[in-house]
């Protein structure tokens, strides 16, 4: 392994592995990146490589443009999606993508999250969007690259920021989700998944039940991310 980029292969690494370890993909689906803004390039899992044999010097180190600056495997096959969305949101440390059921189920069902308890409101105050289907001359172009431009235009069109909605749902596909390093996505790609199985479980009690009340919304994100939060240390 290149001692130059030693220390965010293992942080790309430990990342995948935890991914893995949180059941979050299924056999060699998901991966998760890591950026090194300093130059210009991000590690991320090798393409379909078993997580039980991968070893931080299988990780690639790609740069902006999707050229490999190190490593001897092919990237992840969504690597252009990773790339687009580093070149467009400078300040995204990490990003994950993964296959999980839940998530996936609201993906494919090309329906929004909405916000229906705390655990919801303590990390966004918004419903987890789900971006519409990729037209198909885009699918039948370069489709990772626009898998990144669909997640941009997704939150353009709602008017969503990226920095407190960390996630999002592609229609038909799955979750990505990012943070200001590798470790806060994986932590976001769980919070999604969590957060999908108790709306599917909620309306399954009662179809007709109401979204969160505005008040809690607030109370319960700003506790955490308020200019006076008082959760935690």
């Amino acid at each position: 392994m290149s001692s130059s980029f030693k220390s965010i292969k293992e942080e790309c690494y430990e990342a995948n592995m935890q991914l893995n370890e949180l059941g979050l993909v299924v056999y060699t689906f998901g991966n998760v990146s890591a950026v090194d803004r300093s130059r210009g390039v991000f590690a991320i899992k090798p393409s379909g490589v078993p997580y039980e044999i991968l070893s931080p010097k299988d990780i690639v180190i790609v740069d902006f443009e999707n050229n490999i600056v190190d490593g001897d495997k092919r990237p992840s096959s969504d690597t252009k999606t990773h790339a687009y969305l580093y070149k467009n949101w400078d300040d995204i440390g990490g990003i994950a993508h993964t296959h999980a059921m839940y998530s996936c189920a609201w993906a494919q069902a090309q329906k929004d999250i909405p916000i229906f308890g705390t655990t919801h409101a303590d990390h966004l105050t918004k419903d987890i969007p789900c971006a519409p289907p990729m037209r198909d001359d885009l699918i039948e172009g370069n489709y990772e690259h626009n898998t990144g431009i669909q997640i941009i235009e997704c939150f353009e069109q709602k008017n969503l920021s990226h920095t407190e909605v960390e996630m999002v749902l592609i229609g038909n596909h799955g979750p990505f989700a990012w943070g200001r390093d590798a470790a806060k996505a994986v932590y976001n790609s769980k919070v999604l998944e969590v957060v999908a199985e108790m709306a599917y479980l909620t309306l399954q009690i009662n179809p007709s039940v109401a979204r969160l009340k505005d008040s809690l919304i607030k109370k319960h994100y700003d506790r955490k991310h308020g200019k006076n939060a008082y959760y935690g240390q």
